[in-house]
């Protein structure tokens, strides 16, 4: 099979042959299906056969989107769940459990900031937030009880880059799983597993539905991790595949948020040009980036892969040279970054990431919104802030809406 990155997708195989020889997969819109004896029935329900019973638990369109995304990232499994913040949840609760406690920042999107601060709590796990940039500190937080550590690759909307290879050494030396977010920085640049990381997490909302067009989420299980430590977890049974027996034997079957087959259907198509896309926002987000640096009504602009950015050096050495599609930028106050954001007519107010449309937000008013006072502040996220998501529309097109939004 080749190694380059689309035509991995396009070479990816049907699980099973279909009568019809289709080109592409597809959806089977149905919910359950029918077994020819009452013994196969009984051998696919117990995990004997690799016959399809409920559409809950798996479908043949779901299953093909997996293979997919098996191919281009590596993972040695794959599951497709309904939301980025399903897929996190899923992980979550496979792994954690009462006395537990997970070590993670607080810089991180606002949704994934409240599972850890309110919701895990309400099930007697421990959040222990501390600056994963220093490496002494994420250490000083681990001990016998911690289930997981993580992390986003590059923090929503921070833009904080976390050393993996340096944090993913000190949770192997300690034992414990690292389990990391990678929405932002797409696998045509970036492959989680070579930096060590264990479980990956991703919204295929993003990059990967191909315009926005559908909600889902992914939860990539590297097979690195040893997980005869979990207290959570029966590797002594399972060996290797202990997370994937209690994430998709008990937890994912049990939560029921599986992906429907219209939502593979979608991202298996847009998993086709996300390559090209992604080239074509992330060239012309940096490209904006620099322009606006320039100009003097701009406070301070954050991206990545600018060289004066205090994480250029290690994104770089992450992500080569462009990882992510997004950057923020910094106006006077709260008020003119309203009023910017209300002249645009070309950028859209929305939220999401990595649409076809270039998208604007203004965080701490929305994502953060309903969050006190003290849990804004413990978030980190200033009210001078602007996210920019770069879609496919021309540069020249982008620079001119907003020199007219700020002039």
């Amino acid at each position: 099979m080749s190694e380059n990155f689309t035509t991995k997708i396009l070479e990816t195989s049907f699980a099973k042959h279909d009568l019809n020889n289709p080109l592409s997969m597809p959806i089977y819109s149905t919910a359950a299906y029918e077994f020819a004896t009452a013994e196969e029935m009984e051998a696919a329900f117990i995990g004997k056969s690799a016959f399809h019973t409920y559409t809950r638990i798996s479908n043949p369109t779901v299953e093909y989107f997996e293979q997919r995304i098996k191919q281009v990232s590596g993972a040695m499994a794959v599951t497709a769940l309904s939301s980025g913040m399903a897929a996190i949840a899923n992980v979550f609760m496979s792994l954690a459990y009462q006395g537990a406690n997970i070590v993670t920042t607080s810089h991180l999107f606002g949704n994934t900031f409240s599972i850890l601060q309110f919701t895990l709590a309400n099930f007697g796990v421990e959040v222990r937030f501390c600056d994963l940039l220093d490496i002494s500190d994420v250490e000083k937080n681990i001990d016998e009880n911690t289930c997981l550590v993580f992390t986003e690759v590059i923090t929503n909307p921070h833009l904080e880059v976390v050393d993996l290879k340096s944090l993913s050494a000190l949770t192997a030396k300690k034992l414990v799983p690292l389990v990391v977010d990678t929405t932002v920085v797409p696998w045509t640049v970036f492959k989680a597993r070579d930096f060590g990381a264990n479980i990956e997490v991703v919204s295929s909302t993003k990059y990967i539905s191909g315009g926005a067009t559908s909600i889902g989420g992914l939860v990539l299980d590297h097979g690195n991790f040893d997980w005869r430590r979990s207290k959570r977890l029966d590797a002594k049974k399972f060996g290797q595949m202990a997370f994937q027996a209690k994430l998709r034997g008990e937890v994912f079957r049990n939560f029921g948020a599986c992906m429907s087959p219209e939502t593979a259907y979608h991202q298996i198509l847009g998993l086709e040009t996300m390559e090209l896309r992604f080239d074509r926002a992330a060239s012309t987000g940096l490209e904006l980036a620099q322009w606006i640096e320039a100009l003097p009504e701009i406070n301070k602009v954050h991206h990545t892969s600018l060289p004066g950015n205090s994480f250029y050096t290690i994104s770089a050495a992450q992500f080569g040279k462009i990882g992510t599609a997004m950057f923020t930028f910094e106006l006077s106050d709260q008020a003119a970054c309203f009023a910017f954001m209300n002249k645009l007519k070309l950028v859209r107010r929305a939220t999401n990431l990595f649409d076809n449309k270039s998208l604007i937000i203004h965080p701490l008013s929305t994502i953060y919104g309903t969050f006190s006072p003290e849990m804004k502040e413990k978030m980190g996220v200033p009210d001078t802030l602007l996210r920019f998501s770069t879609g496919l529309e021309e540069p020249e097109d982008l620079k001119s809406d907003i020199l007219q939004a700020l002039r």
